[in-house]
């Protein structure tokens, strides 16, 4: 007789623990990696200034990963926005 004989079947499909994403990787990593990657290259007194049109989420959106990372990261940024762009900049400590 089958090991399996007897057992219901399995409701979701498996794979190996090994080929699991680890960590979270949102809609929105690449634009705030790319923002935070930029950021560590500023002097102070300059901000970035991201087009909004750039963007595939709202600014809104944006901006709540950006401080998200920020603070997991225990750094100080500052933001504003007017109708076309995102500023961002290291705050001063």
């Amino acid at each position: 007789m089958s090991p399996r004989a007897g057992k219901s079947p399995m409701n979701f499909k498996t794979m190996a623990q090994v080929d699991v994403p680890q960590g979270r990787n949102g809609k929105h990593k690449e634009v705030v990696t790319r923002i935070l990657s930029d950021l560590d290259r500023l002097p102070p007194g300059i901000a970035l200034k991201v087009p909004l049109a750039a963007l595939a989420e709202s600014k809104e959106k944006v901006r709540s990963a950006l401080n998200r990372a920020t603070h997991k990261g225990e750094r100080s940024v500052a933001t504003a926005s007017d109708a076309d762009f995102l500023y961002v900049w290291n705050e001063s400590a």
